[in-house]
């Protein structure tokens, strides 16, 4: 069963399905050909330059429209939905997006961490559902729309820190 295509389901009932497949042929490459990230994560979009990632199962790149001088996108290589979809076991994969992000923060010559906005965009306010950090910094120099679409506890957009919390809060609750 080579080559796993689990045609984009982001539901967590068609991540298990995915990961059942996964086991099945022995493989963790859970792909979405219509899914730009999943094509992207591929080297398949030509006009998208692939940042050097510092983990081999994630990919980053320049936002098309960055809200920052510097705005990065850390993406799982494997088809993930959104961040509602997410369980405690997608914790160290969330922290790891993280640590990428600064990471490539660092490389790109941004040094002051404590000015940056880390975060996923909270469903229905998604518009690709694949799991995709948003890393923007400065995070001062965020213009007047970026500001409101990047908006610290908002309804739209979460911090990766407060994502880690409701994941864990889901651990002492379950």
């Amino acid at each position: 069963m080579a080559g796993v295509v689990c045609g984009g389901d982001t539901t967590a009932e068609g991540a298990a399905v995915c990961e059942q497949k996964e086991e099945e042929a022995g493989e963790s490459n859970c792909f979405d050909n219509k899914c730009i990230f999943c094509r992207i994560s591929r080297g398949q979009e030509p006009g998208t330059e692939l940042l050097h990632c510092p983990d081999e199962n994630l990919v980053c790149f320049k936002d098309i429209r960055p809200g920052a001088p510097h705005h990065y996108l850390v993406v799982p290589k494997k088809h993930i939905g959104n961040c509602k979809t997410l369980t405690k076991e997608h914790i160290p994969l969330v922290k790891q997006m993280v640590e990428t992000g600064k990471t490539i923060l660092q490389r790109n010559h941004f040094s002051d961490l404590e000015d940056t906005r880390i975060g996923y965009h909270w469903p229905p306010f998604c518009t690709i559902a694949h799991l995709h950090l948003h890393v923007l910094a400065p995070a001062s120099q965020l213009g007047f729309l970026s500001r409101l679409i990047y908006r610290v506890n908002s309804y739209w957009f979460i911090t990766a820190e407060q994502l880690i919390e409701r994941l864990q809060a889901e651990v002492t609750t379950s």
